[in-house]
């Protein structure tokens, strides 16, 4: 296999989320160059209730330009914070949930191709009530959705669940259960 070298890399362009930078690499006597979203990383939460109903938020995303449905998540936003805290933190701000355990279900790479993004699902249970504390218009729109494994895995086998992440952590969850 080709070893691949990292030369320079040029800033292109700095936002609130996410950066973008030009990655000048070499391998197999050519050099080329890439554009490269980097990117703080992310956590997602498949929360469970004590009947065994999962916790998903409905919300409007201006990517999209839809309301979709979508599992508590958001970005390793604040310095130094652990990926499991940040995912304890937007359970809270966003389902009004806290959970007396959190298990890491697994972490993948949302678009290698073109981002440096890597979030890690945990699954929550034994969750209680501390209500919600949204931050943003978005998260103050947004719905609480309760939804058996049954009705979530319908809702992404019909395209109303369709983003990766809800996807993924749907089935790392169903396949825990055993489904």
């Amino acid at each position: 296999m080709t070893e691949f070298a990292l030369g320079s890399v040029e800033p292109i362009f700095q936002g609130h989320v996410f950066n973008v930078e030009r990655r000048h690499v070499s391998g197999n006597g050519v050099a080329f160059s890439r554009d490269v979203v980097t990117h703080p990383g992310a956590v997602a939460v498949l929360a469970v209730d004590g009947e065994d109903q999962l916790v998903f938020l409905e919300q409007y995303r201006a990517t999209v330009g839809a309301r979709i449905f979508e599992l508590p998540a958001g970005t390793l936003d604040v310095a130094g914070e652990e990926p499991e805290t940040a995912a304890r933190r937007e359970l809270i701000e966003e389902t009004g949930y806290d959970a007396a355990s959190l298990e890491l279900l697994g972490t993948f790479l949302n678009s290698p191709g073109y981002s440096t993004q890597v979030t890690s699902i945990y699954l929550a249970t034994d969750l209680r009530d501390v209500g919600r504390s949204p931050v943003g218009p978005e998260e103050i729109d947004m719905a609480v959705r309760l939804l058996s494994l049954d009705q979530a895995l319908s809702l992404m086998s019909e395209g109303t669940i369709r983003d990766a992440m809800s996807a993924l952590g749907l089935v790392l969850f169903a396949r825990r259960r055993g489904g």
